[in-house]
């Protein structure tokens, strides 16, 4: 199963505070094992939300409203895309993360859906469509 691992936000990842060399080495050690073993597929550090902007839906009307925003605890400061065999080997390989940020955090696991999460409403219409846009980013990545 997919999951995506997400690294919640700080009062530092927030003010832009850059992990010194001690943590990067820490984590490009991490990664490489995550990638050894096989697990993870991708991952990335998002910019401070002062940097991003937030889309509003309702209805057909939409509104754009710029960062930063409030509820440092709410926002995300990155993640991981991995390939495990089950929450448990997640959280397991989770609680070998060196501490991502530079006080205390909190990284969340969240499952991927898969198609057959959907139910009936994944024709066979749908899993066409989906399949041809894998592939053309397959094609690009």
């Amino acid at each position: 199963m997919k999951v995506m691992v997400i690294v919640k936000a700080t009062p530092s990842s927030e003010a832009g505070v850059m992990p010194d060399e001690k943590l990067f080495l820490e984590m490009g050690a991490y990664n490489e094992a995550l990638v050894n073993a096989g697990i993870m597929l991708s991952g990335d550090g998002l910019h401070p939300s002062s940097r991003g902007v937030r889309v509003h839906f309702d209805g057909s009307d939409r509104t754009v409203v710029d960062g930063p925003f409030a509820e440092t605890k709410e926002l995300i400061a990155g993640f991981w895309i991995w390939q495990v065999s089950s929450m448990e080997e997640a959280v397991a390989w989770v609680k070998k993360c060196p501490n991502p940020m530079p006080e205390a955090s909190i990284v969340e696991i969240r499952r991927i859906f898969e198609a057959a999460d959907f139910g009936e409403a994944y024709t066979p219409e749908v899993q066409e469509q989906e399949e041809r846009l894998r592939k053309k980013l397959e094609s690009q990545g």
